[in-house]
């Protein structure tokens, strides 16, 4: 009788054990993009656009990841803080912000851009959640000291925050006609692709360090 007890103990905390191990490794990672028209995947099919791209390849390297897009065509960085609040309740463990690019493009001044990427950081922070910020680049309509005070804001941003910074959200894509529509400015399903893998090589080195 004792015996009979005590290995149906034994199976009880190995079905246990096993059940809460389970568990755990089904649990996604949530990653939030925050971003314009070039996260959202403008003029391509959106399931096409590099987040998806990045969810395959961190798949495809073992993380279990569940990717939300909060990303919206012609948004600058005011709308930063009031889309990651909304998006703060499904708990993502990541964001990653790639937002300015049409800051730059409108002409609006670095100071306003910053502090409003500035606010969408540190509300993060607040709530735990860990941050990625891509740099952008903006042509150079509205003189070098823009060009160069806009570009220098992500560092700036890095350094204060202690964030990691990807330095340019489309490099290995900008300029080059095979990778771009015919606007010349939003990346085609295979400018995506090189987006996504660039993306994700990026975040491997982050999602190391989160188990």
């Amino acid at each position: 009788m004792k015996k009979s007890i005590y290995l149906l103990a034994i199976g009880l905390f190995v079905l246990i054990v096993s059940s809460l191990s389970t568990a755990s490794e089904a649990v996604p990672i949530k990653v939030l993009f925050l971003g314009d028209s070039l996260t959202e995947g403008y003029g391509i099919n959106k399931a096409k656009a590099y987040p998806s791209v990045v969810k395959e390849v961190l798949e495809s390297e073992g993380h279990k990841v569940e990717i939300l897009n909060g990303s919206v065509s012609g948004s600058t960085t005011a709308s930063c803080l009031s889309r990651l609040r909304w998006f703060a309740k499904t708990k993502p463990a990541l964001v990653f912000v790639a937002l300015g690019g049409n800051d730059g493009l409108r002409g609006i001044k670095v100071e306003s851009s910053q502090s409003h990427l500035e606010k969408c950081i540190t509300y993060a922070q607040k709530e735990k959640i860990r941050v990625i910020i891509s740099g952008m680049m903006v042509p150079p309509n509205y003189g070098p000291d823009y060009s160069q005070a806009f570009e220098n804001m992500y560092p700036s941003l890095s350094k204060k925050f202690n964030v990691k910074l990807m330095p340019f959200l489309l490099v290995d894509v900008a300029g080059k006609k095979a990778l771009n529509q015919e606007d010349g400015i939003h990346p085609n399903e295979s400018g995506h692709e090189v987006m996504g893998k660039n993306v994700a090589a990026f975040m491997l080195k982050i999602l190391r360090t989160m188990k």
